[in-house]
């Protein structure tokens, strides 16, 4: 397994019980594939550069994890199709 680090913005407009819930299933979705989430840091709501989606803040989310590529194109997969993410990244870190 790889380490990784994935960050990904929550829409700041929505109830903080949906957001934390959109953060709770994205880490299932890495934890289901058999991968180890090292450390999770909720970094607050930031003011975005330039509007997404009409949206002008946003709630900024790090995941440290270890794991199978298989799981990170999961996690990208549906990081695509939810609407509550504004937008995402992963970056695999050197050994």
């Amino acid at each position: 397994m790889n380490k990784y680090e994935i960050m990904f913005i929550v829409r700041a407009d929505i109830d903080e019980k949906t957001s934390k819930d959109t953060v709770a299933a994205f880490e299932k979705v890495l934890t289901d594939m058999k991968s180890k989430i090292i450390n999770t840091k909720d970094m607050g709501q930031k003011k975005l550069a330039y509007p997404i989606n009409k949206q002008l803040r946003g709630n900024y989310y790090v995941f440290n994890v270890e794991a199978t590529a298989a799981a990170v194109k999961e996690f990208d997969r549906k990081a695509k199709i939810d609407e509550n993410i504004l937008r995402h990244i992963v970056i695999r870190e050197e050994e």
